[in-house]
């Protein structure tokens, strides 16, 4: 499913995004992990809006995976105001900004082995082309790499 493959392509931009503010962080390159917490910020945002507002919303309409959408989504929203408040040059908040990288991968394996499977035989036609769109409408301009 190609909105599946964009979504995990996404994925794994975050997740280099995040090691590497780390990684820059620990070898002392504020600049260049300030950098990078800014475009993991970017990619999320756009990647969020994506999700929540598509493949979530569809799934979210069976109270059972509501139950496992809404602890996510909060995870999101969680994310979202850490990186907005960040101040690297705080030894908390790099250690948060570690922690939240550790997370962040926690936070992908959920969705990845748990939603992304299910939607492959949950969804039905309309409910992907909905998904599809709300994917569109958070990447203007964009085509889907997979497709």
């Amino acid at each position: 499913m190609p909105l599946l493959m964009d979504y995990i392509a996404e994925h794994e931009r975050a997740v280099d995004l995040s090691g590497g503010a780390v990684r820059a962080m620990d070898a002392g390159d504020l600049h260049t992990a300030r950098r990078l917490v800014s475009e993991l910020a970017s990619e999320l945002g756009s990647h969020w809006q994506g999700e929540e507002n598509g493949l979530f919303a569809v799934m979210a309409r069976d109270p059972l995976w509501l139950a496992h959408i809404e602890p996510l989504v909060q995870e999101h929203r969680e994310l979202e105001q850490l990186l907005a408040a960040l101040d690297l040059d705080s030894p908390r908040d790099r250690e948060r900004l570690r922690v939240a990288a550790a997370e962040l991968r926690e936070h992908i394996a959920k969705e990845e082995d748990g939603l992304f499977p299910a939607s492959l035989t949950g969804l039905d036609g309309d409910e992907w082309d909905a998904s599809m769109a709300a994917w569109r409408a958070a990447h203007p301009g964009a085509l889907m790499a997979h497709e």
